[in-house]
Protein backbone atom coordinates (compact mmCIF):
# COMPACT_ATOMS: atom_id res chain seq x y z
CA UNK A 1 0.00 0.00 0.00
CA UNK A 2 1.26 3.56 -1.04
CA UNK A 3 2.22 5.39 1.90
CA UNK A 4 -0.13 8.22 0.53
CA UNK A 5 -3.22 5.66 1.00
CA UNK A 6 -1.89 4.74 3.96
CA UNK A 7 -2.14 8.19 5.06
CA UNK A 8 -5.62 8.81 3.30
CA UNK A 9 -6.92 6.09 5.37
CA UNK A 10 -5.51 7.24 8.81
CA UNK A 11 -7.15 10.60 8.04
CA UNK A 12 -10.58 8.80 7.08
CA UNK A 13 -10.38 6.68 10.43
CA UNK A 14 -9.44 9.34 12.79
CA UNK A 15 -12.15 11.89 11.25
CA UNK A 16 -14.40 9.09 11.66
CA UNK A 17 -13.28 8.44 15.15
CA UNK A 18 -13.70 11.96 15.92
CA UNK A 19 -17.29 12.08 14.49
CA UNK A 20 -18.07 9.27 16.25
CA UNK A 21 -16.80 10.51 19.70
CA UNK A 22 -18.53 14.14 18.75
CA UNK A 23 -21.58 12.62 18.33
CA UNK A 24 -21.33 10.52 21.79
CA UNK A 25 -20.74 14.02 23.34
CA UNK A 26 -23.99 15.47 21.96
CA UNK A 27 -25.74 12.60 23.00
CA UNK A 28 -24.58 12.30 26.19
CA UNK A 29 -25.59 15.73 26.90
CA UNK A 30 -28.92 15.40 25.62
CA UNK A 31 -29.33 11.98 27.54
CA UNK A 32 -28.21 12.92 30.92
CA UNK A 33 -30.35 11.48 33.75
CA UNK A 34 -33.15 11.42 33.62
CA UNK A 35 -34.57 10.25 30.46
CA UNK A 36 -35.76 7.16 30.88
CA UNK A 37 -37.06 4.68 33.09
CA UNK A 38 -34.87 2.22 35.47
CA UNK A 39 -37.93 0.55 36.73
CA UNK A 40 -40.35 0.19 39.81
CA UNK A 41 -38.20 -2.73 41.52
CA UNK A 42 -35.13 -0.80 40.89
CA UNK A 43 -36.22 2.02 43.02
CA UNK A 44 -37.56 0.25 45.88
CA UNK A 45 -41.59 0.20 44.55
CA UNK A 46 -43.80 -2.31 43.72
CA UNK A 47 -44.68 -3.18 39.97
CA UNK A 48 -48.21 -3.15 40.73
CA UNK A 49 -48.47 0.23 42.66
CA UNK A 50 -46.29 2.06 39.99
CA UNK A 51 -48.76 0.66 37.68
CA UNK A 52 -52.13 2.13 39.58
CA UNK A 53 -50.07 5.69 40.12
CA UNK A 54 -49.42 6.01 36.32
CA UNK A 55 -53.23 4.80 35.78
CA UNK A 56 -54.59 7.19 38.12
CA UNK A 57 -52.59 9.92 36.59
CA UNK A 58 -53.53 9.51 33.19
CA UNK A 59 -57.20 9.23 34.49
CA UNK A 60 -56.93 12.89 35.60
CA UNK A 61 -56.13 13.67 32.14
CA UNK A 62 -58.79 11.41 30.53
CA UNK A 63 -61.61 13.29 32.74
CA UNK A 64 -60.16 16.51 31.59
CA UNK A 65 -59.42 17.92 35.17
CA UNK A 66 -55.97 18.60 33.15
CA UNK A 67 -54.97 18.99 29.63
CA UNK A 68 -51.89 17.11 29.84
CA UNK A 69 -49.10 15.89 32.11
CA UNK A 70 -45.36 14.92 32.90
CA UNK A 71 -45.04 12.96 35.98
CA UNK A 72 -41.94 11.44 37.37
CA UNK A 73 -40.89 9.64 40.35
CA UNK A 74 -37.08 8.88 41.32
CA UNK A 75 -36.01 6.34 44.69
CA UNK A 76 -32.50 6.21 45.48
CA UNK A 77 -31.72 7.86 42.40
CA UNK A 78 -33.61 5.19 40.41
CA UNK A 79 -36.53 6.43 38.00
CA UNK A 80 -39.64 4.46 39.04
CA UNK A 81 -42.30 6.36 36.62
CA UNK A 82 -41.50 9.07 34.03
CA UNK A 83 -44.48 9.47 32.05
CA UNK A 84 -46.81 11.53 29.73
CA UNK A 85 -50.33 11.75 28.91
CA UNK A 86 -52.99 14.40 26.91
CA UNK A 87 -51.73 17.59 25.04
CA UNK A 88 -49.37 20.36 25.72
CA UNK A 89 -51.57 23.04 23.49
CA UNK A 90 -55.54 22.10 23.24
CA UNK A 91 -55.82 24.58 20.40
CA UNK A 92 -53.27 23.09 18.10
CA UNK A 93 -53.49 19.21 19.50
CA UNK A 94 -49.80 19.42 20.23
CA UNK A 95 -49.31 16.09 22.25
CA UNK A 96 -47.32 16.80 25.74
CA UNK A 97 -44.09 15.00 25.70
CA UNK A 98 -41.17 14.61 27.92
CA UNK A 99 -39.44 17.41 26.92
CA UNK A 100 -42.23 20.02 26.84
CA UNK A 101 -41.76 23.23 28.81
CA UNK A 102 -43.79 25.13 31.39
CA UNK A 103 -44.30 27.87 33.21
CA UNK A 104 -43.14 26.91 37.11
CA UNK A 105 -43.74 30.18 38.54
CA UNK A 106 -43.31 29.88 42.07
CA UNK A 107 -40.85 26.96 41.93
CA UNK A 108 -38.50 28.77 40.50
CA UNK A 109 -38.23 30.06 44.31
CA UNK A 110 -35.80 27.21 45.26
CA UNK A 111 -33.62 27.75 42.65
CA UNK A 112 -33.28 31.24 43.77
CA UNK A 113 -32.56 29.91 47.70
CA UNK A 114 -30.01 27.72 45.52
CA UNK A 115 -28.67 30.34 44.18
CA UNK A 116 -28.51 32.76 47.59
CA UNK A 117 -27.05 29.80 49.58
CA UNK A 118 -23.97 28.94 47.10
CA UNK A 119 -23.33 32.62 47.95
CA UNK A 120 -23.72 32.06 51.68
CA UNK A 121 -21.40 30.10 51.38
CA UNK A 122 -18.54 32.28 49.96
CA UNK A 123 -19.54 34.48 53.25
CA UNK A 124 -21.25 37.24 50.90
CA UNK A 125 -23.84 36.94 53.58
CA UNK A 126 -25.51 35.50 57.15
CA UNK A 127 -28.85 35.00 58.30
CA UNK A 128 -28.75 37.93 60.72
CA UNK A 129 -27.67 40.57 58.28
CA UNK A 130 -30.21 42.92 57.70
CA UNK A 131 -31.58 43.30 54.12
CA UNK A 132 -30.83 46.83 54.30
CA UNK A 133 -27.03 45.83 54.22
CA UNK A 134 -27.43 45.31 50.88
CA UNK A 135 -30.23 47.17 49.86
CA UNK A 136 -29.89 50.36 51.51
CA UNK A 137 -33.62 51.69 49.84
CA UNK A 138 -34.94 49.50 52.85
CA UNK A 139 -33.47 51.54 55.46
CA UNK A 140 -36.35 53.57 56.15
CA UNK A 141 -39.44 51.22 55.26
CA UNK A 142 -42.76 51.42 57.22
CA UNK A 143 -45.37 49.13 58.56
CA UNK A 144 -48.85 48.85 57.93
CA UNK A 145 -50.41 49.52 61.78
CA UNK A 146 -54.41 49.62 60.99
CA UNK A 147 -56.47 50.24 58.10
CA UNK A 148 -60.83 50.60 57.47
CA UNK A 149 -63.02 50.71 55.59
CA UNK A 150 -63.21 54.22 55.06
CA UNK A 151 -59.22 54.21 53.36
CA UNK A 152 -57.89 55.74 56.40
CA UNK A 153 -54.16 53.96 57.10
CA UNK A 154 -52.28 54.38 59.87
CA UNK A 155 -48.00 53.81 59.25
CA UNK A 156 -45.59 52.98 61.95
CA UNK A 157 -41.93 53.08 61.81
CA UNK A 158 -39.94 49.54 61.86
CA UNK A 159 -39.38 48.69 65.22
CA UNK A 160 -35.70 46.70 63.64
CA UNK A 161 -34.33 46.16 60.31
CA UNK A 162 -35.52 42.95 58.91
CA UNK A 163 -33.04 40.35 58.69
CA UNK A 164 -31.98 37.66 55.19
CA UNK A 165 -33.41 34.73 57.53
CA UNK A 166 -36.93 36.36 57.52
CA UNK A 167 -36.47 37.15 54.04
CA UNK A 168 -35.77 33.29 53.47
CA UNK A 169 -39.09 32.47 55.25
CA UNK A 170 -41.47 34.93 54.41
CA UNK A 171 -41.48 36.40 57.86
CA UNK A 172 -40.02 39.75 56.79
CA UNK A 173 -43.45 41.22 56.55
CA UNK A 174 -43.57 42.37 52.71
CA UNK A 175 -46.74 41.92 51.01
CA UNK A 176 -47.06 40.37 47.34
CA UNK A 177 -49.96 41.66 45.33
CA UNK A 178 -51.43 37.99 44.40
CA UNK A 179 -53.91 38.43 47.03
CA UNK A 180 -55.87 40.12 49.93
CA UNK A 181 -57.47 43.41 49.73
CA UNK A 182 -55.57 45.42 52.75
CA UNK A 183 -53.39 48.91 51.09
CA UNK A 184 -50.22 46.43 51.37
CA UNK A 185 -51.34 44.31 48.58
CA UNK A 186 -53.39 46.74 46.86
CA UNK A 187 -50.65 48.98 46.35
CA UNK A 188 -48.65 45.82 44.71
CA UNK A 189 -50.98 45.66 41.95
CA UNK A 190 -51.60 49.26 41.64
CA UNK A 191 -47.93 50.07 41.24
CA UNK A 192 -47.67 46.51 38.84
CA UNK A 193 -44.40 45.41 41.25
CA UNK A 194 -44.56 42.08 38.87
CA UNK A 195 -44.85 43.68 35.86
CA UNK A 196 -41.52 45.98 36.76
CA UNK A 197 -39.35 46.05 33.33
CA UNK A 198 -36.16 44.97 35.81
CA UNK A 199 -35.12 44.30 39.46
CA UNK A 200 -33.64 47.89 40.07
CA UNK A 201 -37.67 48.84 39.18
CA UNK A 202 -39.15 46.24 41.49
CA UNK A 203 -37.26 47.13 44.10
CA UNK A 204 -37.57 51.06 44.09
CA UNK A 205 -41.66 49.94 44.12
CA UNK A 206 -41.37 47.64 47.06
CA UNK A 207 -39.30 50.52 48.74
CA UNK A 208 -42.63 53.14 49.07
CA UNK A 209 -44.61 50.48 49.90
CA UNK A 210 -45.41 49.17 53.60
CA UNK A 211 -44.92 46.01 55.38
CA UNK A 212 -47.67 44.05 56.36
CA UNK A 213 -46.36 43.28 59.82
CA UNK A 214 -43.30 44.04 62.02
CA UNK A 215 -40.33 41.72 61.01
CA UNK A 216 -40.69 37.87 62.75
CA UNK A 217 -44.19 38.71 63.62
CA UNK A 218 -45.94 37.10 60.84
CA UNK A 219 -45.46 34.92 58.06
CA UNK A 220 -46.69 36.46 54.98
CA UNK A 221 -46.30 34.71 51.35
CA UNK A 222 -43.83 37.34 50.00
CA UNK A 223 -42.20 39.06 46.93
CA UNK A 224 -39.11 38.46 49.07
CA UNK A 225 -37.71 35.67 46.68
CA UNK A 226 -37.61 38.47 44.17
CA UNK A 227 -35.82 40.85 46.45
CA UNK A 228 -33.43 37.77 47.07
CA UNK A 229 -32.85 37.73 43.18
CA UNK A 230 -31.90 41.29 43.37
CA UNK A 231 -29.72 40.71 46.73
CA UNK A 232 -27.61 38.49 44.14
CA UNK A 233 -27.15 40.80 41.24
CA UNK A 234 -26.04 42.98 44.27
CA UNK A 235 -23.09 40.20 45.13
CA UNK A 236 -22.34 39.04 41.89
CA UNK A 237 -22.35 42.19 39.60
CA UNK A 238 -24.24 39.53 37.28
CA UNK A 239 -27.45 39.62 35.97
CA UNK A 240 -29.81 37.31 38.30
CA UNK A 241 -30.00 35.18 35.04
CA UNK A 242 -26.32 34.67 34.38
CA UNK A 243 -25.79 34.08 37.72
CA UNK A 244 -28.26 31.35 37.64
CA UNK A 245 -27.06 30.34 34.22
CA UNK A 246 -23.15 30.22 35.24
CA UNK A 247 -23.33 28.86 38.69
CA UNK A 248 -26.60 26.69 38.51
CA UNK A 249 -27.96 25.72 35.43
CA UNK A 250 -25.03 24.94 33.09
CA UNK A 251 -23.15 22.96 36.61
CA UNK A 252 -26.18 20.65 36.40
CA UNK A 253 -26.66 20.61 32.42
CA UNK A 254 -29.93 22.19 32.79
CA UNK A 255 -30.11 23.01 29.31
CA UNK A 256 -34.00 24.07 28.98
CA UNK A 257 -34.55 26.44 32.48
CA UNK A 258 -34.46 30.18 32.02
CA UNK A 259 -36.35 33.38 31.92
CA UNK A 260 -37.74 33.20 28.73
CA UNK A 261 -38.58 30.30 25.66
CA UNK A 262 -36.30 30.57 23.00
CA UNK A 263 -37.03 30.84 19.67
CA UNK A 264 -36.54 27.57 18.48
CA UNK A 265 -37.82 25.53 21.27
CA UNK A 266 -41.95 27.66 20.86
CA UNK A 267 -43.35 24.36 19.78
CA UNK A 268 -42.16 22.69 23.14
CA UNK A 269 -44.28 25.11 25.59
CA UNK A 270 -47.62 23.93 26.89
CA UNK A 271 -50.42 26.99 27.62
CA UNK A 272 -52.51 27.18 30.61
CA UNK A 273 -55.82 25.71 29.99
CA UNK A 274 -59.16 26.11 32.45
CA UNK A 275 -62.80 24.80 33.08
CA UNK A 276 -64.68 26.51 30.63
CA UNK A 277 -68.24 26.47 32.53
CA UNK A 278 -70.07 27.61 29.61
CA UNK A 279 -69.09 24.55 27.08
CA UNK A 280 -68.00 22.12 29.87
CA UNK A 281 -64.75 21.29 28.89
CA UNK A 282 -61.15 22.76 29.07
CA UNK A 283 -59.69 25.88 27.65
CA UNK A 284 -56.63 27.37 26.18
CA UNK A 285 -55.56 30.19 28.30
CA UNK A 286 -54.65 33.63 26.64
CA UNK A 287 -51.40 34.97 27.14
CA UNK A 288 -51.58 38.26 29.65
CA UNK A 289 -51.49 41.59 27.41
CA UNK A 290 -50.68 43.45 30.76
CA UNK A 291 -46.68 41.09 30.90
CA UNK A 292 -44.07 40.58 28.34
CA UNK A 293 -44.41 37.47 26.75
CA UNK A 294 -42.36 34.06 27.97
CA UNK A 295 -41.03 34.69 24.48
CA UNK A 296 -39.73 37.50 25.15
CA UNK A 297 -36.03 37.33 26.22
CA UNK A 298 -35.96 40.74 28.05
CA UNK A 299 -38.66 39.53 30.59
CA UNK A 300 -38.72 40.51 34.19
CA UNK A 301 -36.08 37.64 35.89
CA UNK A 302 -38.11 37.08 38.77
CA UNK A 303 -37.02 35.00 40.95
CA UNK A 304 -40.00 34.19 42.71
CA UNK A 305 -42.06 33.48 39.45
CA UNK A 306 -40.03 33.75 36.38
CA UNK A 307 -38.69 30.70 35.46
CA UNK A 308 -39.73 28.21 32.09
CA UNK A 309 -38.14 24.54 32.83
CA UNK A 310 -38.68 20.68 31.52
CA UNK A 311 -39.59 17.53 33.52
CA UNK A 312 -35.84 16.72 32.60
CA UNK A 313 -34.41 19.69 34.45
CA UNK A 314 -35.98 20.11 37.21
CA UNK A 315 -35.57 16.49 38.18
CA UNK A 316 -31.97 17.38 38.09
CA UNK A 317 -32.11 20.15 40.89
CA UNK A 318 -34.41 17.79 42.96
CA UNK A 319 -31.97 15.15 42.49
CA UNK A 320 -29.44 17.83 43.55
CA UNK A 321 -31.08 18.17 46.50
CA UNK A 322 -31.93 14.61 47.78
CA UNK A 323 -28.18 13.80 47.26
CA UNK A 324 -27.27 17.01 49.37
CA UNK A 325 -25.84 19.18 46.91
CA UNK A 326 -24.16 17.21 44.07
CA UNK A 327 -25.52 15.36 41.33
CA UNK A 328 -23.02 13.68 38.27
CA UNK A 329 -19.80 14.70 40.28
CA UNK A 330 -20.88 18.04 40.49
CA UNK A 331 -21.18 19.61 43.58
CA UNK A 332 -23.08 22.72 43.73
CA UNK A 333 -23.61 23.07 47.69
CA UNK A 334 -22.22 21.11 50.70
CA UNK A 335 -24.33 18.75 52.56
CA UNK A 336 -25.06 21.34 55.65
CA UNK A 337 -26.15 24.30 53.51
CA UNK A 338 -29.01 21.62 51.89
CA UNK A 339 -30.06 20.05 55.56
CA UNK A 340 -30.20 24.15 56.42
CA UNK A 341 -32.47 25.06 53.39
CA UNK A 342 -34.81 21.62 54.57
CA UNK A 343 -34.71 22.59 58.13
CA UNK A 344 -37.97 24.73 59.43
CA UNK A 345 -36.82 28.01 60.32
CA UNK A 346 -40.28 29.10 62.23
CA UNK A 347 -40.19 29.70 65.62
CA UNK A 348 -44.21 28.41 65.69
CA UNK A 349 -45.24 31.76 66.79
CA UNK A 350 -45.21 32.81 63.50
CA UNK A 351 -49.19 32.20 61.80
CA UNK A 352 -48.49 30.50 58.22
CA UNK A 353 -51.31 32.34 56.44
CA UNK A 354 -51.85 31.97 52.56
CA UNK A 355 -50.31 28.31 52.78
CA UNK A 356 -50.39 25.92 50.11
CA UNK A 357 -52.28 23.70 52.62
CA UNK A 358 -54.19 26.64 54.49
CA UNK A 359 -53.65 29.01 57.26
CA UNK A 360 -51.41 27.61 59.76
CA UNK A 361 -51.60 23.92 59.05
CA UNK A 362 -49.70 22.07 61.35
CA UNK A 363 -47.04 20.26 61.43
CA UNK A 364 -46.16 22.50 58.44
CA UNK A 365 -43.22 24.98 59.00
CA UNK A 366 -40.64 26.50 56.49
CA UNK A 367 -37.03 26.66 55.10
CA UNK A 368 -35.05 28.35 52.82
CA UNK A 369 -37.88 29.01 49.71
CA UNK A 370 -40.33 25.97 50.30
CA UNK A 371 -42.33 24.36 53.19
CA UNK A 372 -41.19 21.74 55.16
CA UNK A 373 -43.26 18.82 57.15
CA UNK A 374 -41.72 19.03 60.48
CA UNK A 375 -44.13 16.79 61.85
CA UNK A 376 -46.29 14.12 59.00
CA UNK A 377 -48.50 12.77 61.84
CA UNK A 378 -50.09 16.16 63.29
CA UNK A 379 -49.81 17.27 59.00
CA UNK A 380 -51.25 13.94 58.28
CA UNK A 381 -49.09 12.52 55.75
CA UNK A 382 -47.35 9.18 55.40
CA UNK A 383 -44.72 11.61 54.13
CA UNK A 384 -41.12 11.10 56.12
CA UNK A 385 -40.37 14.07 58.80
CA UNK A 386 -38.44 16.43 57.20
CA UNK A 387 -40.01 16.57 53.55
CA UNK A 388 -40.47 19.89 51.68
CA UNK A 389 -42.23 20.95 49.31
CA UNK A 390 -43.02 23.44 46.30
CA UNK A 391 -45.73 24.29 43.81
CA UNK A 392 -46.62 27.12 41.08
CA UNK A 393 -49.79 29.03 40.54
CA UNK A 394 -50.25 26.80 37.46
CA UNK A 395 -50.19 23.16 39.09
CA UNK A 396 -46.52 22.19 38.88
CA UNK A 397 -45.82 21.11 42.14
CA UNK A 398 -42.62 18.99 43.66
CA UNK A 399 -42.14 17.17 47.34
CA UNK A 400 -38.42 15.46 48.44
CA UNK A 401 -38.87 13.06 50.89
CA UNK A 402 -35.04 13.11 52.57
CA UNK A 403 -35.89 10.15 55.06
CA UNK A 404 -36.70 7.54 51.92
CA UNK A 405 -34.40 9.44 49.04
CA UNK A 406 -37.47 9.82 47.16
CA UNK A 407 -38.81 12.84 45.11
CA UNK A 408 -42.29 13.55 43.15
CA UNK A 409 -42.51 15.98 40.64
CA UNK A 410 -45.55 16.33 38.37
CA UNK A 411 -45.73 19.13 35.76
CA UNK A 412 -48.92 20.30 34.26
CA UNK A 413 -50.04 24.16 33.20
CA UNK A 414 -53.34 24.94 34.53
CA UNK A 415 -54.95 28.14 36.15
CA UNK A 416 -58.84 29.62 36.95
CA UNK A 417 -61.66 26.81 37.39
CA UNK A 418 -61.10 23.61 37.81
CA UNK A 419 -64.01 20.73 36.54
CA UNK A 420 -66.50 20.48 39.10
CA UNK A 421 -65.80 17.20 40.82
CA UNK A 422 -61.79 16.99 39.75
CA UNK A 423 -59.49 14.95 41.55
CA UNK A 424 -57.27 16.35 43.90
CA UNK A 425 -54.42 15.00 42.02
CA UNK A 426 -51.42 15.65 44.46
CA UNK A 427 -53.28 13.63 47.60
CA UNK A 428 -53.69 10.76 44.71
CA UNK A 429 -50.22 10.03 43.91
CA UNK A 430 -48.74 11.00 47.09
CA UNK A 431 -51.09 8.19 48.75
CA UNK A 432 -50.55 5.96 45.92
CA UNK A 433 -46.91 6.37 46.42
CA UNK A 434 -46.58 5.66 49.93
CA UNK A 435 -48.64 2.28 49.78
CA UNK A 436 -46.21 1.49 46.85
CA UNK A 437 -42.90 1.07 48.59
CA UNK A 438 -41.42 -2.27 48.60
CA UNK A 439 -41.64 -3.49 52.75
Amino acid sequence: MKLSTKLTRAAHLLTLALVTWLGAQVFAAESSWPQQETGAEAAGLTEAGIARLDEAMREIVSNQDVAGMVWLLAKDAEVATFETAGLARIDDQTSMTQDSLFRIYSMSKPVTGVALMILWEQGLWDFDDPISKFIPEFNDLKVLASYDAAGNVELEDLKRQPTMRELLNHTAGFGYGLFGNDPVNTAFREQEVLGSSDLDELIDKVADIPLMAQPGEQWYYSIGVDIQGYIVQQLTDLTFGEFLRQRIFEPLDKQDTRFYVAAEDHQRFAEVHYWDTERGQLAQQAHRPDRPSYLDPNRLESGGGGLVSSTHDYARLLQMLVNEGDLDGVRLLKPESIRIMRTNSLTGEENMQYGIGGPGQPGQGFGVDFAVTYDPQAAGTPQGPGTYYWAGAAGTSFWIDPVNDMFWLSMIQAQGQRRPGATNMGTVARDIIYESLAR
